[in-house]
């Protein structure tokens, strides 16, 4: 009697319990994998965010540390030469074109919000200056996107008066020499608030000190048919070349 007990197997709750559990356990393991592949994906979006940022701060401070005091057009207003202008969401200067980025040569750096298909973009394009003149290409290169789903943008400017050192200011209008430090504060979709940057400006000390002039007309020559926000140009504008940029990466 007990023998044939025995060999009758498991009862039938006994299996269900047991299928209960191994269901459970896979349920579990499933569960834990799903929540490690996606801490992953968290982490190495905010390593490739954290990346990004980095690599674009240091290509600023490179370019803004490399800033020289080099006319690249005349003030029509007052026949002065410019050669620094910053504006809180623009910045105009004369800076060496590393190789890696072009022929080389100093090359008129223009850095600022530019329209795009996913909202705004910060960008820069590269224009050679000759003989204080900005040589403008038959052909001009398309903006180089540096911080797409920009949402937010502060640019100041720091310089010396006849009372020492002044405040940051919003814009930098003495056009003919440049300020000692600059200021940017970036706020994109993806990566939030990123750390303020503020970048000191080696040839400022020695800078011509010609005053200080409002241009007001900045003449055709700066006139470029990309143009930052609020400066469209005729040629189909910033938005279809970032979009040319982005297709040719």
């Amino acid at each position: 009697m007990n023998r044939a007990r025995a060999a009758a197997g498991f009862t039938l709750i006994e299996v269900l319990l047991a299928t209960v559990l191994l269901a459970a356990g896979l349920a579990l393991g499933f569960g834990t994998l799903r929540a490690a592949t996606a801490t992953v994906d968290r982490g190495e979006a905010i390593a490739a965010r954290t990346e990004r940022m980095r690599a674009v701060e240091g290509f600023l401070r490179r370019r803004l540390a490399a800033a020289q005091p080099i006319a690249f057009a005349q003030d029509e207003s007052n026949g002065g030469a410019l050669r620094f202008i910053g504006e809180p969401d623009r910045i105009r200067f004369v800076a060496d074109l590393p190789s890696y980025l072009g022929r080389g040569g100093p090359h008129l750096h223009d850095i600022g919000v530019y329209d795009a298909d996913d909202g705004e973009a910060l960008a820069v394009t590269f224009d050679l200056v000759l003989a204080g003149e900005t040589i403008i290409e038959d052909e001009p290169r398309p903006p180089e996107p540096l911080v797409e789903g920009l949402t937010g943008l502060r640019i100041r400017y720091r310089g010396m008066d006849e009372e020492g050192l002044t405040d940051w200011l919003d814009a930098w209008e003495s056009y003919e020499q440049l300020p000692l430090q600059v200021s940017i504060e970036i706020e994109s979709a993806n990566g939030g608030a990123w750390p303020a940057l503020v970048v000191a400006l080696p040839q400022a000390a020695s800078a011509p000190e010609f005053g200080s002039g409002r241009a007001s007309r900045l003449g055709a020559r700066l006139g470029r048919g990309v143009a930052p926000r609020g400066r469209q140009g005729t040629d189909g504008g910033a938005r279809s070349r970032l979009r040319d940029a982005r297709g040719r990466r």
